[in-house]
């Protein structure tokens, strides 16, 4: 696990609670928002899991 994957996850998870709360308060700015953070986590998770890959890839050579 590299930093990419922590603060991945941690986007996620607050875009999440973002995304939940402007639900609940009948926001969708702040829906909006929160998929926005989402999608962000998400893509520098995937990073994160490039990253992984190619430093295994780099071992191995």
């Amino acid at each position: 696990m590299n930093k990419e994957h922590i603060e991945g996850k941690a986007k996620e998870v607050l875009g999440k609670a973002q995304q939940e709360l402007g639900k609940a308060i009948g926001s969708k700015s702040q829906q909006m928002e929160g998929l926005k953070k989402q999608v962000a986590g998400r893509a520098e998770h995937m990073l994160g899991d490039a990253k992984a890959v190619l430093k295994d890839a780099a071992k191995r050579f």
